[in-house]
């Protein structure tokens, strides 16, 4: 499936700014109407993510989720993640 990122510069002033808001849910929005999921790019906060999720935004990644690893590390970290939620 193809997929449109939002771009962190967007996502870090939500939900406290009205025009990053509402370019965020607009992107989602259109992206969904064209076919597309959605990936918001550098969710930080628990509020950016509630924000995202209620607004249908597919996925997210960001520091809220994890830091920047390795691959081996990111791997791990996948593998462990699906071990606990089987």
């Amino acid at each position: 499936m193809k997929r449109l990122k939002i771009d962190q510069s967007f996502i870090r002033g939500i939900p406290d700014r009205a025009d990053d808001a509402a370019i965020a849910s607009s992107i989602i929005v259109m992206a969904h109407s064209l076919g597309l999921q959605v990936l918001g790019e550098g969710a930080e906060t628990e509020e950016q993510r509630r924000f995202l999720e209620e607004r249908g935004c597919d996925e997210m990644q960001g520091y809220l989720f994890s830091k920047p690893l390795p691959a081996k590390q990111a791997e791990d970290l996948l593998k462990k993640q699906t071990v606990m939620n089987s």
